[in-house]
């Protein structure tokens, strides 16, 4: 049992601001920054040490705790998947359009419009972009330095959340896709191996049956 603080002040034991951020990261929805953690937790603590103790508690166990760009979540252990294949959400295809355009700001960004329409070599509608960010795979950057100050576009949180990957950096290169079915023999945009794109399957996933 926890040993009484002398003063309100003084952070807890590191073993009850572990308790406090598994209870925290369990009750909420989204994954959590240790900015948002240190923002809930008593004065003092210290939410990166805390995430590390839990997330070595957990490892090799159900679920993990894991990295999400720069939140935290615990999400299902990757072996595990299959037991949670019983789903009754109803997703329909992205268009090729909206493939392509999210492909090129997976792996080109930060990306400007212009960019996205010199890698695919055709224009990109204003309705493609938006339904991106819509759907919460997409969101704009910072504004370019340079003539005409353009926005660029980068993947968010929750697109790396939905593909478990925790950075952009983590997406998988063109001989892991096709190595997993993945791509066929048609033309990924701004690769530069082989001519090959990925299935409307890799992208098609969106959550809210956006398409």
């Amino acid at each position: 049992m926890s040993e009484p603080r002398d003063s309100l002040f003084e952070a807890p034991p590191l073993a009850d601001q572990e308790r406090m951020v598994e209870a925290i990261l369990f009750a909420t929805a989204d994954p959590m920054t240790p900015t948002q953690l240190a923002g809930r937790l008593p004065h003092g603590c210290d939410p990166v040490t805390a995430l590390a103790a839990v997330r070595r508690r957990y490892a090799g166990r159900g679920v993990h705790l894991v990295r999400v760009g720069e939140a935290w979540a615990f999400r299902t252990a990757p072996d595990l998947g299959f037991l949670m294949r019983h789903e009754v959400v109803e997703t329909r295809k992205l268009s090729r359009a909206a493939i392509e355009t999210l492909a090129i700001v997976a792996y080109h960004q930060p990306a400007t419009r212009a960019e996205i329409e010199e890698i695919r070599g055709v224009g990109v509608s204003r309705g493609t972009l938006d339904q991106l960010i819509e759907l919460g795979w997409v969101r704009l950057g910072q504004r370019r330095m340079s003539p005409g100050r353009p926005v660029t576009f980068i993947v968010t949180q929750g697109f790396l959340d939905h593909f478990g990957l925790e950075t952009a950096r983590d997406l998988p290169g063109l001989k892991e896709l096709r190595a997993a079915g993945l791509l066929d023999s048609r033309t990924v945009p701004g690769t530069e191996e082989e001519p090959v794109e990925t299935q409307d399957d890799l992208f098609e996933r969106s959550p809210d049956g956006a398409g």
